[in-house]
């Protein structure tokens, strides 16, 4: 448990309200079928969903800018979404959470980035993908850059969302953590696979297990694993912390003084780890931007993560649910 004082954390939750946060990464649309499974198809041995209810979440880079809306902060997405029907759907769900799309670009050569999944009763029977993984081209790069640049003084942090679907390329990863750290401005990154080692320079660098295996080519089954990793993603990447997420066995956090700090996690029954890695980015920056020192931001967000693992599907953590549940254990 975090010795915290109870006006200590509400001093931390104050500063949460308020703190505009670009969110530069892949926007993605998550769309559901949910209905019952009564027969099989005569065209083919597959099951007939009839379908009983249609809906449309944030995914991706949205979804954690949907979080810090919830969380009490402003934020700016910057990102690219296609000219297609799924780009109306992700723009309707925008303005009914008063979302702001100015830093939104719009590229009619790729589709707005879809994932629909169809659920028969309890069973997820198939997801559908649309999607383009190539990186954006150097005219929309310009316009990612430009956009930052010119909201940059009205900035309290910047998360770098990668999921390699081709918006975070090596230039806009570079131009934006320069800019991020020529204002002093927090920044933060949750990286993927593909540009793992570009992200050089930031506030926190924040992967989770498998991403530091598959970076690294190595297994982290003991704690002198973890130490081992969490020193090399330090050296190598230069971040002023690196904090790496290992699912239920908390976050370790590395700052440079060669020993791991461990934050258990939190979760008191997991039900669902979906949308876990976007609320613990989410929390941290936003606590970071309030004066959270990183350890309390990192017990913050790892408590946050651990909340959305006990709910089922993708759903965000509000302020006041998370304040709320940590000051009645203190």
């Amino acid at each position: 448990m975090l010795n915290i004082s109870q006006s200590r954390l509400m001093e931390i939750k104050s500063g949460f309200k308020n703190k505009k946060i670009a969110i530069v990464g892949d926007l993605m649309l998550d769309g559901y079928y949910w209905g019952d499974v009564k027969r099989i198809s005569p065209e083919a041995p597959v099951p007939v969903i009839d379908v009983d209810e249609e809906f449309f979440r944030f995914g991706g880079a949205a979804n954690v800018a949907y979080n810090l809306e919830k969380l009490g902060a402003i934020p700016y997405p910057v990102g690219v979404i296609g000219d297609d029907n799924d780009a109306v759907i992700f723009n309707q769900l925008m303005e009914k959470e008063n979302i702001t799309s100015s830093g939104i670009i719009i590229d009619p050569s790729r589709p707005t980035t879809t994932k629909t999944r169809v659920i028969g009763g309890n069973q997820h029977v198939v997801r559908i993908d649309k999607e383009s993984k190539k990186y954006v081209d150097a005219d929309i790069q310009s316009k990612i850059i430009a956009n930052i640049k010119n909201m940059i003084d009205e900035l309290d942090g910047i998360i770098l969302q990668d999921y390699n679907k081709g918006v975070l390329t090596p230039e806009v990863i570079s131009e934006v953590i320069k800019m991020a750290n020529k204002k002093d401005i927090i920044i933060t990154v949750d990286p993927k696979f593909n540009n793992f080692f570009e992200f050089k320079n930031a506030t926190v660098f924040k992967p989770n297990r498998k991403e530091t295996e598959d970076a690294l080519g190595i297994r982290l089954d003991s704690e002198e694993d973890i130490l081992k990793a969490g020193e090399s993603l330090y050296n190598k990447l230069n971040s002023k912390y690196t904090l790496i997420t290992l699912s239920e066995k908390g976050l370790a956090l590395f700052d440079g003084s060669k020993r791991i700090k461990n934050i258990p996690t939190k979760a008191r029954k997991v039900l669902d780890v979906s949308g876990a890695g976007d609320t613990v980015i989410s929390t941290l920056t936003v606590a970071l931007t309030a004066g959270a020192e990183i350890y309390e931001a990192a017990y913050l967000a790892n408590y946050a993560g651990g909340l959305v693992c006990e709910e089922v599907g993708i759903v965000p953590i509000e302020l006041d649910r998370l304040f709320d549940t940590i000051e009645s254990l203190i």
